[in-house]
């Protein structure tokens, strides 16, 4: 099927929410792709540029892959096409480092554009242009636009020079938890259809929306689950109205941060009408945790201390504490042990400790069977099945 130009039609003739779905390891690519193929459904892969990257750029963590790598394996395995490889937060200094390198905004603009031309060239059909990161601790949506606007062009002319069609997301803001207000939707929005209007571009596919979902640790702290319990009018009444104005103006919603919400909130999603979500961290989560029960299960007590420091010691926990957290060092390494799957020590520790054991071949299946679980639960409450 060419899942990027029936995506419309499911949402809209199925009432379904499209899921975009985070690379967290080699074992989530295997689940999304197998249940995509078995289901016959588009799913997203999102990946981050510190997931993947570029190997002109250092590559990622996921694996070790390189855009052109983790793009040819996918593509290799994929063989009913159902997987539409997207740019999740592409833009000025989203790559590794770059803000702690206090890069300028014209070396993070051109690393950005390095960044594109590789998921161009390697297939991946969604770019999300995400200006909203800066040196500064805020920029004005007029800034962002900016961006937007340069990325846009510069995107859209390699892609035909290329010889490849793509689509876009675009954010105006990082996510916090809040609710977007009405008038800051449509003044974005106003913006860029002048902008693709007078180039005679085609106008984004998706606009990210803050509708109250936000992820911290291993929790989400937004106000979702308080507007789907009909805590929250105002914030309910301004998400319909930005989802009423995006119909008018086809181009549909993403809702980034939807980890940990509860099958309810989930199942409201194509009840009123929202377009697409974003899952990544949950499933990380997922099978770090799988992990740990399995070495629990057989005692293997000094490989799982082993695991659980190489994790804590990564640092790669601490974006995602809540302030004042009472998380201790564990709670710290699950939260960031998918960062270290590929992490040098780990594998070898893995290795060594499968060659030593009878059922060795049964940790990938287990750990798969696990994320599985957790990915379909989105699958089945968003009515893609």
């Amino acid at each position: 099927m060419d899942s990027l130009n029936s995506l419309n039609d499911l949402v809209y003739g199925k009432k379904c929410t499209l899921l975009g779905i985070g690379p967290m390891s080699k074992n989530c690519i295997d689940v999304v792709i197998e249940l995509a193929n078995k289901h016959d459904i588009p799913l997203m892969l999102i990946a981050s540029r510190r997931q993947v990257e570029s190997q002109e750029l250092g590559g990622g963590y996921v694996n070790n892959w390189t855009t052109e790598e983790f793009a040819e394996y996918v593509h290799k395995n994929d063989v009913n096409g159902n997987i539409i490889l997207c740019r999740d937060h592409g833009g000025p200094f989203q790559g590794n480092n770059e803000k702690e390198q206090k890069l300028s905004l014209k070396e993070a603009m051109h690393k950005a554009k390095q960044s594109f031309v590789a998921d161009i060239k390697a297939g991946f059909k969604i770019l999300h242009i995400d200006p909203s990161e800066d040196i500064q601790q805020e920029i004005s949506i007029d800034e962002m636009l900016e961006r937007i606007y340069e990325l846009y062009d510069f995107c859209y002319s390699a892609a035909k020079e290329n010889k490849k069609d793509v689509s876009f997301e675009i954010s105006i803001g990082k996510e916090d938890g809040r609710v977007h207000k009405l008038d800051e939707i449509d003044y974005a929005l106003s913006n860029i259809e002048n902008f693709c209007l007078k180039r005679n571009y085609p106008k984004p596919l998706f606009v990210v929306v803050k509708t109250g979902n936000y992820v911290m640790e291993t929790k989400n702290i937004g106000v979702f689950e308080e507007i789907v319990k009909g805590n929250r009018p105002d914030d309910e009444n301004n998400i319909k109205k930005i989802i009423s104005l995006c119909n008018e103006r086809k181009i549909m919603i993403k809702e980034h941060n939807t980890d940990y919400i509860s099958d309810e909130a989930l199942k409201t999603h194509p009840k009123i009408g929202i377009h697409a979500i974003n899952v990544a961290p949950e499933f990380g989560v997922v099978e770090t945790r799988a992990l740990l029960s399995w070495l629990t299960e057989r005692n293997l007590e000094e490989y799982k201390k082993k695991f659980l420091d190489i994790a804590f010691q990564s640092n790669k926990w601490r974006k995602w504490m809540i302030p004042n957290s009472n998380a201790s060092q564990n709670d710290k390494a699950i939260i960031s042990g998918h960062y270290v799957f590929s992490h040098p020590e780990f594998i070898t520790m893995k290795n060594y400790m499968l060659d030593n054991m009878d059922d060795h071949k049964k940790l990938d299946l287990f750990l798969k069977q696990e994320i599985k679980q957790a990915i379909l639960r989105y699958i089945k409450c968003l009515n893609l099945i």
